[in-house]
């Protein structure tokens, strides 16, 4: 257990934010689930929404600092390879 006050409240903001990530992870593994179900079921409309609310959520995550402008880039062009691939198949 600490001691001093600094490491006690170390100890709270890492908690917090440890939360908060959790939080973002989560959030972020079930808006890309929401697209490739949706890409798994061959909806194209249905994809192309989940496509939109995912492109808002993942660049609103950048803005907030959870991941980074090219992670969020590289995952929604991944997205929109697999909606733009059900329009080929």
């Amino acid at each position: 257990m600490a001691h001093h006050k600094s490491a006690k409240k170390r100890i709270l903001q890492t908690a917090v934010k440890t939360e908060r990530n959790r939080y973002y992870r989560t959030r972020l593994k079930n808006i890309t689930k929401a697209v490739l179900e949706a890409v798994e079921a061959a909806d194209k409309k249905a994809a192309e929404e989940a496509l939109k609310n995912a492109n808002k959520q993942i660049h609103s995550m950048v803005s907030k600092g959870f991941i980074k402008k090219p992670t969020a880039s590289r995952k929604v062009s991944r997205l929109h390879k697999m909606v733009n691939a059900i329009e080929a198949a």
